[in-house]
């Protein structure tokens, strides 16, 4: 099952940005500004979508604890987004 995913990357200075952008080529992903991409990605269970992202992208780029990648996504009517990797930043 197709599923239309945005994902919003910073992956910090020195990051694997050649590994994730290798990842989103090979996914078709469409640029949508700074550090945000589309595509579709073909689940194998729609139930664990974030789950298989983020095992995927452990799998083809190197983070580390700077990496923070948020994955919005639908289920059933709503509109849902979660870290995949790394967390909010405070306030300055």
């Amino acid at each position: 099952m197709k599923k239309a995913i945005w994902i919003s990357y910073d992956l910090g200075i020195g990051g694997d940005y050649d590994g994730l952008y290798r990842w989103l080529a090979n996914h078709e992903a469409v640029e949508c500004g700074d550090g945000l991409a589309f595509f579709n990605y073909k689940a194998e269970n729609s139930n664990n979508v974030p789950d298989e992202l983020k095992d995927e992208i452990e799998t083809n780029v190197r983070v580390n604890n700077k990496t923070r990648i948020y994955c919005i996504r639908k289920v059933g009517d709503k509109i849902k987004g979660s870290f995949l990797f790394g967390s909010r930043k405070g306030n300055p």
